[in-house]
């Protein structure tokens, strides 16, 4: 990236830390997710990402569910886990 880019970038990131803003423009859904451009406009057009298209031209992402579908399909941790199956084992053991 050269200095001019990083620096719109770092304006845009200091906006968005700066504001409690709800709803990104595309440009700020990928500083905010750290999505490249190209793929975020790949699960734009594919449907695989929540947004909407007001005016047909531009895109908006709210942020909470960008949140949202940046968190699903979450995996457990191995302690977790461990935690689960233990409360499961002292739960068989009471019966």
């Amino acid at each position: 990236m050269d200095n001019l880019m990083i620096l719109e970038r770092f304006n845009r990131l200091e906006k968005l830390l700066a504001g409690r803003k709800e709803v990104l423009t595309f440009n700020e859904a990928c500083d905010y997710t750290g999505i490249s451009r190209s793929y975020l406009y790949k699960l734009t057009s594919s449907g695989k990402i929540p947004h909407s298209k007001p005016n047909g031209k531009m895109l908006f992402f709210e942020k909470r569910k960008l949140v949202e579908w940046l968190l699903q399909n979450k995996h457990k941790s191995q302690d977790e886990i461990e935690m689960e199956a233990a409360a499961y084992a002292m739960n068989k053991k009471s019966r």
